[in-house]
């Protein structure tokens, strides 16, 4: 059993277990609702600021029913997550959001081409609101995203349509989970980076990163990627088709409202990146061509359990399970002792982040408490490395990197074949019979022809060597 399963908090018998929070989850269809909250209110009052009701419950209600609803630290017990799992109640709060979100997006962008007598101010509060509705929805297409149905992974580039940011889902699966909390993850920040600095390398690194990726893929297949069975293209082309369409509908004059909701729905997505890993690092393990960096563990995000933000964004601050177990379904997610704690919840360190010198007064101390004091190995600005150590020199004996008994596994390439592999994490199973299409290997694609930087392509956590070789193996 991985360290993960081990660092589980024990949650005492099942006996009459319920999940307390089960009706709460409704309440993040809210989020989706505040388009026409919004209107209803302007109807009523005449009042213009009701545009604005998406930055003003994101940025101000929300933050301030975190600090008065306090945390949520329950975790399900071990032997209930399975059927947890199964209870599709809790997908269906999920499938029910992107409806609503598309109504009143198609709406919004209605009222701003005429179909109500609107201030320029007014449409670019609707058009921020929606963003930020647009936002959260990445949130749930990245609930979704990262589900085996197809139905579900489809439904994930439905939800990224409206903010043109389809790419995400590649780029957060296959590049995110892989590099998470390392120099090369565009979508991992450092200390010493302002969010208005990460902001340009996280946008342009996660389109760089998901082509890259989808260009992998298909040149395993021997074939060009400017196809529509690419991941990125047909996520594009989706947009593209929503746009254009409302375009034609609606007129060229919602065009740039369509590009206000886009651009403040992916900064919200990557706000939240900017704070769920800044700072961390994983540490290397190994040697020499076996050198890699040690498995992520609950240490390597920044979690938070305040109860408001929960359960608007799906247990997302449940962070270190997720990137443990990405499978694993919301109403799942658990927390650990071990994690790095958040002083608030998402929400509120959203303001705090548009701060800058705010934002390193708060988590700077917090970083360099995890370290236990080094900073050397924290991730930090190359361009501010030394200006850092220089004010937080570490200590006379760094501490080391730690081994990781995991990376002495020797690879499954040896002197066997391997017919079947599996993926301890997600139980993705590998067979050279039925190779993996879709990866870019042919039925019959050997194991050791399967190149050793390959992940597995369902949770994209583990590597290659993690996988065990099934029984069906012969000599």
């Amino acid at each position: 059993m991985s360290a993960i399963a081990n660092s589980t908090v024990s949650a005492g018998s099942t006996d009459g277990w319920r999940d307390r929070k089960r009706y709460l989850w409704l309440i993040g269809l809210v989020v989706p609702s505040l388009a026409f909250i919004g209107y209803g209110l302007w109807a009523l009052t005449g009042w213009g600021v009701w545009f604005w009701i998406g930055p003003i419950v994101i940025l101000v209600v929300v933050p301030a029913i975190d600090l008065v609803a306090g945390l949520d630290r329950s975790n399900p017990p071990d032997d209930v997550i399975e059927a947890l799992e199964q209870d599709r109640y809790y997908r269906w709060i999920t499938y029910l959001f992107l409806p609503i979100q598309y109504v009143g997006f198609v709406g919004s962008m209605w009222l701003v081409a005429g179909g109500a007598d609107l201030a320029v101010v007014d449409k670019v509060g609707l058009a921020v609101s929606i963003g930020c509705i647009g936002g959260i929805g990445i949130n749930t297409a990245h609930e979704l995203g990262h589900k085996r149905e197809e139905n579900e992974r489809w439904l994930s580039k439905i939800a990224l349509a409206q903010s043109f940011y389809g790419h995400f889902y590649i780029e957060h699966n296959r590049g995110h989970h892989v590099r998470v909390a390392t120099p090369e993850d565009p979508a991992s920040s450092r200390v010493g980076e302002s969010f208005y600095q990460f902001w340009p390398r996280t946008v342009v690194g996660s389109v760089r990163s998901a082509w890259r990726l989808e260009r992998r893929r298909y040149a395993r297949r021997k074939q060009h990627p400017f196809r529509l069975g690419n991941d990125v293209l047909n996520a594009w082309l989706m947009s593209l088709v929503l746009w254009g369409a409302l375009v034609a509908w609606l007129g060229i004059g919602i065009l740039p409202y369509l590009v206000i909701q886009a651009v403040v729905g992916f900064s919200l997505l990557e706000v939240v990146n900017y704070m769920e890993h800044y700072g961390m690092l994983r540490q290397k393990v190994g040697v020499g061509e076996r050198q890699r960096y040690e498995r992520v563990d609950p240490s390597h995000s920044w979690n938070s359990n305040n109860i408001a933000t929960n359960v608007l964004l799906y247990h997302l601050q449940r962070h270190s399970d997720h990137h443990a177990n990405p499978t694993r379904r919301y109403q799942s997610l658990r927390d650990f002792e071990e994690s790095p704690v958040l002083p608030t919840g998402y929400a509120g360190m959203i303001v705090l982040a548009a701060v800058p010198a705010v934002w390193r007064r708060v988590m700077d101390p917090r970083v360099l408490a995890h370290f236990d004091g080094d900073l050397s190995r924290a991730n930090l600005s190359p361009r501010k490395r030394d200006r850092i150590l220089a004010t937080y020199p570490p200590a006379p004996t760094p501490v080391a990197g730690g081994s990781d008994a995991r990376s002495a596994r020797t690879s499954s390439t040896g002197p066997v074949e391997v017919l079947a592999a599996r993926c301890p994490g997600c139980d993705y199973t590998y067979r050279v019979e039925q190779g993996d299409e879709h990866e870019g290997f042919a039925a019959g694609t050997a194991w050791a022809d399967v190149p050793d930087s390959w992940c597995c392509p369902d949770c994209g956590v583990r590597d290659k060597v993690d996988f065990v070789p099934l029984p069906e193996v012969v000599a």
